[in-house]
């Protein structure tokens, strides 16, 4: 994490009103108390107007605070599911935003919310999302983004095998696993794939030119209603 993202963090923490130990901070920071000790300094040498001392706590003063951020019950519920399903079905790196996020939520809630915070009891269990596959997604979450081709082995529910070049335009969850839209250039024609039958997955340097009725637009227009189309832009 930047030092920067670091500080910022400290000082969402610190709003919340309540008061936090160095070694609380450290925890959900993941760094030493040392370091905890240090940024808060350096935070009071800078300006903010943070109160306490080490082995005591640390506030951010109130009256020179900013407003708390405000959510409705119906508002902070799904945020914090979403967050929820993203930290359990997501890729290793939606998995660290969205912890991330649920911290930087909770910190500044007024204190009227923070009990709702905690009963939120709708949860998401990820089990199935190995570490491969949540590299995998990251990966070919990258290859969608900058239109880089994409090799890989496939085995398909009959267990017929195939030697797949594709040309990644979106992933897509659907009843508990990923899929991989494409043009797929042995079939000349779009192909979902799910990333769970993917083997030996090479993101290749050759980079594609997205062509009329190979875009993800003709994707979506083959495959979806209008209605829900938008859901995807």
């Amino acid at each position: 994490m930047r030092r920067a993202d670091r500080l910022f963090r400290i000082v969402q923490f610190l709003r919340s009103g309540r008061l936090l130990t160095a070694q609380k901070l450290a925890e959900k920071l993941e760094v030493s108390q040392r370091t905890i000790y240090r940024d808060v300094q350096d935070l009071q040498a800078s300006g903010m107007p943070i109160e306490g001392e080490a082995g005591v706590g640390y506030t951010l003063r109130r009256d020179e605070d900013l407003p708390p951020l405000m959510f409705t019950r119906e508002e902070l519920t799904a945020l914090v599911l979403g967050a929820r399903l993203v930290r359990a079905w997501g890729g290793a790196e939606n998995v660290a935003a969205a912890s991330h996020a649920l911290q930087r939520i909770e910190a500044v809630l007024p204190a009227e919310l923070r009990n709702d915070f905690d009963s939120i009891l709708l949860y998401a269990p990820g089990f199935r999302m190995t570490t491969l596959l949540r590299e995998r997604l990251d990966v070919l979450h990258g290859a969608c983004k900058s239109r880089r081709m994409v090799r890989f082995g496939y085995v398909r529910e009959d267990g017929t095998a195939s030697s797949r070049d594709v040309r990644p335009l979106l992933l897509a969850f659907w009843s508990g696993a990923w899929t991989l839209a494409a043009w797929c250039e042995l079939r000349e024609d779009f192909r979902t794939f799910r990333m769970d039958r993917m083997e030996d997955v090479a993101v290749l340097e050759r980079t594609f030119v997205q062509k009329k009725g190979q875009r993800l637009e003709d994707y979506l227009k083959r495959t979806l209603p209008p209605e829900d189309r938008a859901r995807f832009g």
